[in-house]
């Protein structure tokens, strides 16, 4: 069975065709968690959970900011999960969403070059996002134990 080309697919769809590159992918730097971040604030609405918002927006900037790994976003995320957080702030929605979009990412051929396009692709949203970064700050210095 072949693949549908991307340009036939929904970004949702093309999303889960990544995500499915991302589980197959032997990456000790567990890209697939950088991959959930991204779509999940580029992708943003008005509607979508403070929760959701926050825990991407915390991962955008450990990984773009910071140089986390996948691997340690994915525990600071359990940290704040475990907290008991009742309350999530709120975010500022951006008036542009960043320059790549999934299907670029998904354009590009597996390997070292859709790896690399992946870390700009964050990078990218979270410059799209970049002023929330002292409310993230803030979360994460009254959050985590």
């Amino acid at each position: 069975m072949s693949q549908p080309h991307v340009e036939a697919l929904t970004e949702r769809e093309t999303y889960d065709l990544l995500c499915a590159y991302a589980v197959t992918h032997a990456d000790p730097d567990f890209v697939l968690q950088h991959l959930v971040d991204t779509f999940a604030a580029q992708t943003a609405t008005a509607s979508t959970k403070p929760i959701t918002l926050a825990m991407s927006l915390v991962g955008l900037y450990l990984a773009a900011a910071k140089g986390y790994s996948g691997r340690k976003v994915q525990h600071v995320h359990t940290l704040l999960a475990r907290g008991g957080r009742k309350t999530w702030p709120v975010f500022a929605l951006p008036e542009h969403w960043g320059a790549i979009r999934v299907g670029d990412v998904m354009a590009e051929p597996p390997g070292r070059e859709r790896d690399a396009l992946i870390h700009r692709w964050c990078a990218s949203v979270w410059t799209a996002f970049a002023g929330n970064r002292d409310a993230v700050v803030e979360l994460l210095r009254t959050s985590l134990p």
